[in-house]
């Protein structure tokens, strides 16, 4: 039983990897997925890989019998080209679970608390900016309430989060199933304007599909509470950078914690990220932007790389496929 990872991420020590698969299975790993062999194309049982596989090697597979890509995200895999090869996709939607909805909540207090704000302006006169009774963003959390979009794992995590610190929750996703909203108790509204309308604080963790693609939008943002923060954690393109850049100049949203952008590394010539690093008067202590980071934790690379080649190995062991993104172009099996 081969398992190959043919664009191996991580570089250095690969017993993560190695011990995943279990006895009995071989996992063999090459850094590029040009440097590939005939031989590991033809002879894999199973692949890993974060990135796509391109036509031309696709077709080279002649025993493979599953795709995992180790991540949550799989908008950058073609699924039904795996479908029609009977190959199922499976993702990993577990490793950062937690340390997602942990940092969109970061992201929140920084701004509501006036973590950052209080910093910045003590940096720059500790003693003539020791002002504790100004905080211009600051609310009470129990007086608040907490709209979460996408209501999967991490939106389950981070609306269970918010409700620790007493904060009502609404949330807006039509693909979840009755009664899920009485388990967390939490509160389903019907769109997401009415989220926003609502909330003082909107928290995206939908996945990116052509549906949700912009989803945030200038009308969606046109409908917000006054004074709501934003904070996106899941992917780039699910909220309009043009229309948040507008929604915040006109102050129709008070601030922003983005982790993601529709483009990365950061555009610096995009208009909001132009003023946000140029440090102008409207927009500072409006705006916080991570790397694409709320992932990172060892214990979350860990869980990460262990998982691809355990979900590979289970199905090829036992036939137990976990996780499958692609069932729907999934005609048959090979």
């Amino acid at each position: 039983m081969r398992i190959l990872w043919p664009a191996m991420r991580w570089p250095g020590d690969r017993s993560i990897e190695t011990q995943s698969v279990g006895a009995g299975a071989t996992a063999e790993f090459v850094d590029a997925v040009d440097r590939v062999t005939d031989d590991q194309w033809g002879n894999c049982d199973a692949l890993v890989s974060y990135v796509d596989i391109a036509a031309p090697y696709r077709s080279r597979l002649e025993r493979c019998r599953v795709f995992v890509t180790p991540k949550v995200g799989f908008d950058n895999i073609d699924l039904a080209a795996w479908g029609e090869l009977g190959i199922p996709v499976c993702n990993v939607p577990d490793y950062g679970t937690l340390e997602v909805a942990d940092h969109a909540i970061a992201l929140m207090l920084t701004l509501m608390k006036g973590i950052e704000f209080h910093t910045a302006e003590l940096r720059a006169d500790p003693r003539g900016n020791w002002r504790p009774a100004l905080n211009p963003y600051g609310r009470r959390l129990s007086a608040c309430t907490f709209g979460v979009v996408g209501l999967g794992r991490i939106g389950s995590a981070a609306a269970l989060r918010a409700k620790a610190f007493g904060m009502r929750v609404l949330f807006y996703d039509p693909y979840v199933p009755n009664g899920l909203d009485l388990a967390l108790g939490v509160t389903r509204v019907d769109t997401l304007d009415a989220l926003f309308a609502a909330s003082d604080v909107v928290s995206v963790h939908a996945p990116l599909s052509d549906e949700t693609r912009r989803l945030v939008n200038a009308r969606v943002l046109a409908a917000a509470k006054p004074g709501l923060v934003l904070v996106n954690t899941a992917r780039g393109e699910v909220v309009d950078l043009d229309a948040l850049y507008d929604a915040l100049k006109d102050e129709t949203v008070q601030a922003a914690g983005l982790d993601v952008l529709p483009k990365e590394p950061a555009d610096p010539e995009h208009p909001l990220i132009k003023a946000w690093s140029a440090g102008e008067p409207w927009i500072r202590h409006r705006l916080l932007l991570t790397p694409h980071s709320a992932f990172f934790t060892p214990e979350s690379v860990h869980d990460m790389r262990y998982k691809g080649g355990e979900v590979a190995a289970k199905y090829l062991r036992h036939g137990r496929l976990e996780n499958c993104v692609n069932a729907a172009y999934l005609t048959h099996r090979r």
